[in-house]
């Protein structure tokens, strides 16, 4: 037989082979019962994520990035948002003197506040829950700073944060620490993640415009800031940076003669940066008076120096030590601790306070989220801080044991 034939012979079985194989098929279709509409009910409940489970809840390694996972809005777009206190966050970094990188100082922050949430805000400190005092807290996210052009940078920040401030505020909060705007009505409060420091300047600018009086400055820090200017900073613009912005708010009336450091162990030029600082309006607790006065004086003398004013907190992460906080830009040997300063701050509570700020995060000079988790816990004292009409006792927990 030719081998023509023979591939003729083979084409025909295969093709009878698979004629064979798709009766099969067909045969075996007829066999089953068909699909009738019976077997489908119409009022069949779908089970969902939320029939089942209910609301969902974030893990601590979950969700959205908002500052503690509180209910979060872009506010600067959104403009029926209101807000009691507003988390707002100031990725801005380019008028530092040293390390760059504090833009992405709310990222981190908001991070370093992942184990921490509205339903277990309760802390021994404070005896207080500030998410549980009948006030709306929510994240604002962060304003879109250019980084290409600062004097644009800077009207921007204050325009996004005299927009927020303008707010409606939710809830009338009690309490003697509550300060009316010239307009004679309460104005939400701002808690600041920074960027550099030198977003204080346009927040300060703002608040004058609201409250239309100077504001009284806590200023935790290693570093003075109050200094005119560098060498070589020949233009307006180059002469706001976060090194000198409390001199030129100083210059434009926006902060009172009772200003305080808290901190401060910075190289200087001598006391001639001292005398400077003083016609700025600035009193001195270096870090070291904590080993000479001891906390509870610390706080007298804040409380004392600031009085009745309108107040501002302004927090410098490098005011820590950096072997508790090495995740900031201009790092000085030999700060306070995270607990010391924690105490500060309590003691600080019904002081009337107008807005507060976090800056100098800098998580490319982190190791293991310290900084930023350090950061996150001291913004949750703020929300304490603001909500408390006086410094907490250990009565609450005395009662408890």
């Amino acid at each position: 037989m030719s081998s023509d034939h023979l591939c003729v012979r083979t084409l025909i079985m295969f093709y009878i082979l698979q004629l064979l194989a798709f009766a099969s098929i067909v045969v075996q279709g007829h066999d089953q019962a068909p699909l009738v509409e019976s077997d489908v009910r119409p009022d069949a409940k779908l089970e969902t994520w939320l029939s089942k489970y209910g609301k969902p809840i974030d893990q601590p390694f979950s969700g959205f990035l908002s500052f503690s996972h509180i209910p979060h809005a872009v506010c600067l777009e959104d403009e029926d948002v209101s807000m009691d206190i507003a988390v707002l966050g100031f990725p801005f970094d380019t008028a530092v003197s040293y390390r760059p990188g504090a833009r992405f100082g709310p990222y981190a922050i908001r991070s370093g506040s992942r184990r921490q949430r509205d339903i277990r805000g309760y802390t021994l400190s404070w005896g207080v829950n500030p998410y549980d005092q009948g006030v709306r807290i929510i994240d604002c996210g962060d304003i879109p700073i250019t980084p290409f052009d600062n004097k644009l940078a800077l009207a921007q920040m204050e325009l996004a944060y005299t927009t927020i401030l303008n707010r409606p505020i939710v809830s009338k909060t009690s309490g003697k620490n509550t300060v009316l705007g010239k307009d004679g009505r309460d104005h939400p409060r701002i808690v600041s993640l920074g960027g550099d420091h030198t977003i204080v300047l346009p927040i300060l600018r703002s608040l004058y415009k609201v409250y239309g009086q100077p504001i009284s400055v806590i200023h935790f820090d290693s570093h003075l800031d109050t200094w005119s200017g560098y060498p070589g900073s020949d233009s307006e613009e180059s002469r706001i940076n976060h090194g000198t912005f409390f001199a030129v708010a100083q210059r434009e009336g926006l902060i009172s003669n009772s200003s305080i450091h808290a901190g401060i162990r910075c190289k200087l030029a001598g006391m001639i940066d001292i005398e400077h600082d003083e016609s700025v309006g600035f009193q001195l607790i270096t870090t070291d008076d904590i080993d000479d006065l001891g906390i509870p004086e610390i706080i007298k003398r804040i409380r004392r120096r600031v009085g009745d004013t309108p107040v501002y907190l302004s927090f410098d992460i490098d005011v820590i030590d950096p072997a508790l906080a090495p995740g900031t830009g201009t790092p000085e040997a030999g700060g306070w601790t995270i607990r010391e300063v924690k105490r500060i701050i309590r003691g600080l509570a019904g002081l009337h306070f107008v807005g507060a700020d976090l800056v100098e995060v800098l998580p490319a000079y982190d190791h293991a989220e310290i900084t930023g988790i350090a950061a996150a816990d001291l913004v949750h004292d703020f929300l304490s801080l603001f909500l408390s009409e006086a410094p907490p006792s250990r009565k609450h927990l005395n009662d408890e044991l």
